[in-house]
């Protein structure tokens, strides 16, 4: 197979393509930006590139989804979008963009994962909810995704979500199961589709492309592997808890809450004590609060959170940094300058463990999903 390029909108669900990519034998790259020297090495393997436009203005995401385009176009691989899976994003508009720019004729726009329980029928985005003994199927509009603060979702239709997808040769198909996305990808692959959406679709892709190699590492660490090395939860560790969605961690780690103050924007972090990690070798950082809703606020709390994560780094760099929520996790790398990654190993689905270029060891989750077997 010729070389994978998958373009994603998010940091956490370019991890999560990485992860996948990985555990399927191929080897990986993944970059937080796409200069000519790392994309021109995508003449074979995956190469991933996380790009953060779900963060940004629309006109922002569609002229650095041309950007990129523009790089990757002397290359021959074939290209995948990685999406948001709970319909967040400028899908429409970096999709039309990529396309123009690449030549593909139409895109096939899947963010069903079936085998997360998410699915679409006949046009309605459900998320599967286990009942007792029986599943029901919520539409994605009657649950915590409605409160997402940058896109919440408002309808869990498809047609009303993206109301301009057909003109734009935009097809979104039903799938309720991994068999439905092999057959999509069997019927469309042709050359001149554009594939995109989560993380499903991208692994039936690879397997319909021939791009598993061998099997790959995957699945939670024993104790050997966290003692083999640096990065293991007896080494210094830096929780980030940034997302809307995190759930308390009991870790037996000293939990830094996020000042009141700082969260409501009333003083910057001249005022915050960074006591609590001098005097220990890991924390836990999180927000507790959720009063606060909109863009403005989303950017300002992933700010924040950045800063605080910088502030302490800068006083000892953590052999294990680990990170929730996409956003959370652009904002503090880009704050670091780490923008490099070689893929250690997935420890569950989204969740995966890559190995910085100053030896930390990171790993990342998107704010939906599980830990795993991590802790």
């Amino acid at each position: 197979m010729a070389g994978m390029i998958v373009i994603a909108d998010d940091i956490t669900g370019a991890a999560e393509i990485a992860g996948i990519a990985h555990s399927l034998g191929q080897p990986v790259r993944l970059s937080c930006s796409c200069d000519n020297w790392r994309c021109h090495e995508a003449t074979s393997g995956t190469t991933v590139i996380a790009t953060d436009t779900r963060s940004m203005t629309e006109s922002q995401a569609v002229a650095e989804t041309l950007r990129i385009a523009d790089t990757i176009m002397p290359l021959t691989a074939a290209v995948f979008k990685k999406t948001d899976s709970a319909l967040r994003g400028h899908v429409v508009a970096e999709l039309e963009a990529l396309m123009q720019a690449t030549g593909y004729r139409r895109a096939v726009y899947l963010p069903a994962n079936p085998s997360k329980g998410r699915i679409i029928r006949n046009g309605t985005y459900y998320i599967i909810k286990e009942r007792g003994e029986g599943r029901e199927l919520v539409p994605i509009h009657e649950t915590d995704f409605s409160f997402d603060p940058e896109f919440p979702a408002t309808t869990s239709k498809l047609q009303k979500r993206f109301p301009d997808a057909a003109s734009k040769s935009i097809i979104m198909p039903d799938a309720e199961s991994t068999d439905d996305l092999f057959s999509m990808v069997r019927q469309y692959d042709d050359g001149k589709t554009l594939f995109a959406g989560a993380a499903d679709l991208f692994s039936e892709y690879m397997k319909t492309s021939g791009a598993v190699v061998r099997a790959g590492r995957t699945g939670s660490p024993s104790r050997a592997d966290w003692e083999s090395g640096p990065g293991g939860l007896d080494e210094s560790t830096l929780v980030l808890c940034g997302s809307t969605q995190s759930k308390p961690l009991d870790l037996g780690i000293a939990i830094a809450p996020m000042p009141r103050e700082i969260y409501d924007g009333s003083c910057n972090l001249s005022s915050w004590n960074t006591e609590a990690y001098r005097q220990q070798h890991s924390l836990i950082l999180t927000i507790p609060h959720t009063h606060r809703t909109g863009k403005e606020v989303a950017v300002h709390l992933r700010t924040m959170m950045a800063r605080m994560a910088k502030q302490l780094i800068d006083y000892r760099r953590p052999a294990h940094l680990v990170i929730e929520g996409g956003a959370t996790a652009w904002a503090t790398l880009q704050s670091l300058g780490w923008t490099a990654f070689d893929i250690v190993r997935q420890i569950a689905p989204g969740v995966v463990q890559m190995r910085a270029h100053n030896g930390t060891l990171v790993t990342l989750k998107p704010g939906s999903y599980p830990w795993g077997g991590l802790f």
